[in-house]
C-alpha cells in the first residue's frame, strides 16, 4: 500500500498520480520495502481471554438450554 509520509495517510495505488505523486502534497510516495509481504496483524489469533470468553458463554448457553429442557 502506498504510503506518503507528510501527509501520514495511506493509499490506493489507484489514487496516487501517473508519477507516483501524492495527490494532496504532490511528494513521492514511498512503496513498501516488499510489496508480496503480507499485514502483520494477518498472523496474530484472538486473544486467550477472547477464547475464555466464548468458551464459557457456549457453556452458559448450554448450561440454560439444558435447564429450558428439564423443566
Amino acid at each position: 500500500m502506498p504510503w506518503c509520509e507528510p501527509c501520514a495517510k495511506y493509499y490506493t495505488p489507484n489514487s496516487v498520480e501517473e508519477d507516483d505523486t501524492c495527490p494532496t502534497c504532490g511528494e513521492q510516495i514511498e512503496a513498501p520495502a516488499d510489496a508480496s509481504s503480507s499485514h502483520p496483524l494477518d498472523d496474530e489469533t484472538a486473544p486467550w481471554h477472547f477464547k475464555l470468553l466464548v468458551t464459557l458463554t457456549a457453556v452458559y448457553l448450554g448450561w440454560r438450554l439444558v435447564d429450558w429442557l428439564i423443566v
